[in-house]
């Protein structure tokens, strides 16, 4: 048994599209910014 990927889909970043990682890259530092002006005001 050398089952290195699991048969059953589950999250993952390797199983995104790119346009998903873009967008979750952007969410990433979208969140950034309002964390960082909120620690700034």
């Amino acid at each position: 048994m050398s089952h290195a990927v699991p048969e059953t889909p589950g999250w993952s970043l390797l199983r995104l599209s790119a346009a998903a990682r873009v967008g979750l890259a952007a969410g990433i530092v979208a969140l950034l910014w309002v964390v960082t002006f909120a620690v700034i005001a």
